[in-house]
């Protein structure tokens, strides 16, 4: 999969040997590929150039279908028959430097509405910037200083409020976003390189499905490379950060100043409490709610509700609670005596 041309350009191929040249790394075993993307292990084809960046992708590596693998020397022998390889000490930010010369964001051009609505119940106030390539729905009104990116899709009756930022996603109908809320900016990706961080290229979409509520300075990054989902129905309150990767399910409900950390899986139904959080790659099941200022450092099953910090079944933190305050008690009265 190419990343969607709606958003980003995807430049001239390179061949094996720009791609060493490009990363400082060492073909070990070249080809005649020629190279029009990045993907992930996943899903690259014999166009792409994916990477390893840890062990525990061992099997991915080897089962990957990219024309060109980017992995430290250890790892050479696991790579598929078919792929080139170039060994890299770090394998990641080589990656990220041929993202860039491969795939660049589509530039803003404004745009007048005429270009990108549906019809003339679209309403748009004062100071509104449309990029090319845009399309908002029939009935949806856009508020003053908004942006609206190339590229971007809006759904009808939708209700974008002023100052909000809205780029590389893609919206469903009757969605609302309140003021100074900003979807699709990019997620936070970094690797580290000789010398020090360097961001990697996100490359994924925002993906908003249909009655979907966006509370005021709320951000939700586009993915890194797969996308970032709200599913039907969700609402989400004020000062919420969704990270990139993130699939979210219908009918959630999210309080304010709750932060999502990225690729977290959130199965529907599921209630967060204000200013909790959830660490990177856990899964939260259908039906699940997560107390206020709780930290989740795990994967909560179905139905389940879960307090504290880190977080845990609600029932084993209030004892766990009680058993503590009860030990101090008796510390006190120790101490009184």
């Amino acid at each position: 999969m190419t990343p969607d041309a709606r958003f980003f350009d995807t430049l001239s191929p390179l061949g094996v040997d720009d791609l060493a040249a490009l990363t400082g790394g060492e073909v070990v075993r070249p080809s005649a590929a020629r190279i029009l993307r990045v993907a992930p292990l996943a899903s690259a084809d014999g166009q792409a150039v994916a990477f390893l960046g840890d062990r525990k992708f061992l099997q991915a590596l080897g089962a990957t279908a990219a024309g060109c693998v980017i992995v430290p020397r250890e790892a050479v022998d696991a790579a598929p028959a078919g792929a080139a390889v170039i060994v890299s000490r770090t394998p990641q930010a080589a990656w990220a430097a041929v993202a860039v010369a491969l795939h660049r964001p589509v530039g803003l051009t404004a745009v007048p509405l005429a270009e990108v609505s549906e019809d003339e119940s679209v309403v748009i106030e004062p100071g509104v910037v449309l990029g090319q390539g845009a399309r908002i729905g029939r009935g949806s009104r856009i508020g003053a200083n908004t942006v609206i990116g190339p590229g971007v899709q809006i759904g009808r009756d939708c209700d974008i409020g002023p100052n909000v930022t809205v780029r590389f996603a893609l919206i469903g109908d009757r969605v609302k976003i309140y003021a100074g809320a900003r979807l699709g900016e990019a997620g936070f990706g970094a690797a580290g390189a000789a010398t020090g961080p360097v961001d990697v290229p996100q490359l994924g979409r925002v993906i908003i499905q249909d009655g979907v509520t966006i509370g005021a300075n709320t951000c939700i990054d586009r993915g890194a490379y797969d996308d970032t989902v709200i599913g039907e129905n969700t609402k989400i309150d004020n000062l919420v950060m969704i990270a990139h990767n993130c699939v979210i399910g219908r009918n959630c409900l999210i309080a304010g100043q709750t932060g999502i950390s990225g690729s977290v899986t959130i199965a529907d139904g599921v209630m967060f409490g204000g200013q909790a959080g959830v660490g990177d790659h856990f899964s939260i099941g259908v039906g699940a709610r997560v107390a206020a200022g709780a930290g989740v450092l795990a994967d909560i099953p179905a139905g389940e509700t879960w307090s504290g910090y880190p977080a845990k079944p609600i029932r084993q933190f209030l004892r766990e609670t009680v058993w503590v305050s009860k030990q101090a008690g008796r510390k006190r009265e120790r101490t009184d005596d």
